[in-house]
């Protein structure tokens, strides 16, 4: 009995010991406030050039609650863990960022620790944002200091325990953040380098278009970029992938500046505000860099066909009305994607024997497409899809989903599309 209680005490004094050390380890001292006679000038080029770093990094997408005021926060994010609520970016002095100063706004985006000393949940995604240089985290804090104040208190984040104690992120970062801006590859043309610093950085596109570990940490390496997961939709690879034609730089660069590459599709889904709000405000000279960088992240690859030829062997695969998914496709879908000249209703004619949902290993993204269909385009030029979620019912999609990807593509059958189909259909919202 004595011998336990030796062996019980000495690891009651260990842990007593491991938490005194991950106390005092994760401590982070707060930063002071703005003094309230504290005076702040920045340039109108600054405030500009912040304006279009803040589109950049999507500031309004994550930072603004459907029906909200832009960047007052209260957007849920919902994870296995819980739900995150993302918070208030404007300078509203008790609910925002109003009394932050420039050192804490910086260690905020570079390490992940706010201005109290409280670490910061990386869904937040600054491992990404670490890598911005000074003087753009400068011009970015400039642009969200000069904006009205918006006095608005998001509702609390409330993750489930362990993940609810952050002061364990610490553990989080050793792994997986390296801080400090992005440096030139000399053997790369400035360009490039500016296209992969604008990606790698504020634009963290690595946040949904990279893998996740079982820690939820980017998947580095070759997986890097090689297609993720982003509020249940699949975000595609963008370095390589399943598209039938290869992405070129000018593929690239019709899609971030309008959501849609005539050659591969329509942006849908949370990809779509990223452009609508983001990407398109850019100047061309930067999505002419960004397109430049990921065009070279594509796989040397042998000839491809063109995209005519493509639509014509989909045409002879295709025997019209000859299952109930053509007939489907013939009555709900022709008018707007048949491939035939003729006038458009409305928008662009995207061909779906180019869609790169197609070809994926998942058809999730094109359920949702037809079950919630695209309310809010990336660019209004695109054209409206409407929703099919109370006209068709899950066998009806399941048949159309079968025919698109079998027929139209070409492709190997999706298993279980009628249960998935409903699956779907029963996380989505009333209405």
């Amino acid at each position: 009995m004595s011998r336990l209680k030796t062996i019980a005490g000495a690891s009651l004094i260990a842990l007593s010991l491991a938490v005194t050390a991950g106390v005092y380890l994760s401590w982070q001292p707060a930063i002071p406030t703005l003094d309230n006679h504290d005076t702040q000038y920045f340039s109108h080029a600054q405030i500009a050039k912040g304006e279009q770093l803040a589109a950049l990094g999507d500031c309004a997408v994550c930072h603004t609650a459907p029906g909200g005021v832009r960047n007052a926060g209260g957007l849920a994010m919902t994870i296995p863990f819980g739900t995150l609520y993302s918070s208030n970016i404007t300078p509203d002095p008790d609910t925002g960022i109003g009394n932050w100063s420039y050192p804490a706004f910086e260690r905020a985006m570079r390490h992940g620790i706010d201005r109290s000393g409280r670490y910061l949940y990386p869904a937040f995604p600054y491992t990404a944002f670490t890598r911005t240089r000074d003087e753009d985290l400068k011009a970015l804090y400039a642009y969200l200091m000069s904006q009205p104040a918006v006095r608005h208190q998001p509702p609390q984040t409330a993750l489930h325990f362990p993940f609810n104690i952050r002061p364990g992120i610490l553990l989080w970062n050793w792994l997986y953040l390296k801080p400090g801006a992005y440096a030139d590859n000399p053997e790369r043309s400035a360009q490039w380098n500016r296209g992969a610093y604008l990606s790698e950085g504020l634009g963290h596109c690595s946040a949904c278009h990279s893998p996740r570990d079982l820690l939820f940490g980017e998947r580095g390496g070759s997986r890097h970029l090689s297609g993720g997961v982003a509020e249940d939709w699949s975000a595609h690879a963008l370095a390589g992938g399943n598209a039938p034609l290869a992405w070129t730089e000018d593929d690239l660069l019709d899609f971030l500046r309008r959501g849609y590459s005539p050659r591969h599709g329509v942006a849908a889904g949370p990809m779509a505000p990223v452009i609508h709000q983001g990407l398109g405000q850019l100047p061309d000279a930067d999505l002419q860099a960004i397109a430049h960088y990921l065009s070279s992240l594509q796989p040397a690859s042998a000839e491809q066909p063109s995209a005519v030829a493509l639509n014509r062997e989909a045409e002879q695969r295709t025997e019209p009305l000859a299952s109930p998914g053509a007939r489907l496709f013939s009555g709900a879908c022709m008018a707007c994607h048949a491939q035939e000249k003729g006038p458009a209703l409305t928008g662009v004619r995207p061909s779906l024997a180019l869609n790169s949902n197609l070809y994926a290993a998942s058809p999730d993204n094109l359920i949702r497409v037809i079950l919630e269909g695209i309310a809010q385009p990336a660019s209004p030029e695109l054209g409206y899809m409407p929703a099919f979620r109370h006209s068709l019912n899950d066998q009806q999609i399941a048949d159309l989903l079968a025919f698109l990807r079998q027929e139209l593509a070409g492709q190997a059958p999706w298993k279980a599309l009628k249960q998935r189909v409903s699956e779907i259909r029963a996380t989505l919202p009333a209405g």
